[in-house]
């Protein structure tokens, strides 16, 4: 897997973990958060608060421009709104070509029997999910992995049902589990990025299905989170 190095902190990772920010030919910076676009780029692996203190003290311009060997090219205000937008847009999208695949599965009856049959690599869930659906989907989930009272649970997506309904062509998309490994990778890939970069806050539970993500604020880390996690003590 190609690594790059971050502007901001100077830590190498993954460049799947991080985010690539383009030069365009009109000479602004501009997210692309699934590093395709032509042209000069860097890489940025923090969150969007700490990107913003960054921006707002010159910092981010000046890891562009040694970065990019410009000096001449402008940062949008708004490009940390930017860059969440994007980040969301393509864990929806990931869940939606999931969907289309055959890989993804919603309903609580069905999710519950696959749950069961250890079938289940993923458990996913709306904000506005209701607790009791969700403590009852995890039990059925550690039942078939045989792994009860580890207090696994599913991820707490940031986006509510409207949202999962309107992004995969469903009806009431509370509940949702990624029957495939690779598949539930990739969505992970996704949406851990996406989740550290808005500093997205989940209990324990929920970050024990996912190793990648970073605690909330004020806890200790228990597993290991995208590039850029201590990157505050940079600015």
């Amino acid at each position: 897997m190609p690594e790059r190095r971050c502007v901001l902190t100077g830590e190498v990772s993954p460049a799947e973990q991080l985010v690539r920010l383009a030069l365009g030919p009109d000479g602004s910076v501009a997210p692309d958060v699934h590093g395709k676009a032509p042209g000069r780029g860097a890489w940025i692996g923090v969150s969007r608060a700490d990107l913003e203190t960054a921006q707002a003290k010159g910092k981010l311009k000046g890891g562009l421009a040694r970065a990019l060997h410009e000096g001449q090219f402008t940062i949008p205000d708004d490009l940390g709104e930017r860059i969440e937008a994007q980040l969301r847009r393509a864990t929806l999208d990931r869940l939606g070509l999931e969907s289309r695949s055959g890989t993804l599965i919603s309903g609580n009856e069905k999710i519950e029997q696959a749950a069961r049959r250890g079938q289940v690599r993923l458990l996913l869930h709306a904000s506005d999910a209701g607790e009791d659906g969700r403590k009852k989907l995890a039990q059925a989930w550690r039942v078939g992995e045989d792994d009860e009272g580890s207090g696994r649970e599913g991820q707490v997506l940031p986006v509510d049902r409207h949202t999962l309904s309107m992004a995969l062509g469903r009806e009431n998309a509370v509940h949702l589990a990624i029957t495939d490994a690779r598949a539930a990778d990739r969505v992970l890939a996704h949406l851990s990025r996406w989740q550290f970069f808005t500093g997205w806050s989940r209990d324990a539970a929920n970050r024990d299905s996912d190793p990648l993500a970073p605690p909330p604020a004020g806890e200790e880390k228990t597993g290991t989170a995208p590039a850029g996690t201590a990157a505050s003590d940079a600015f």
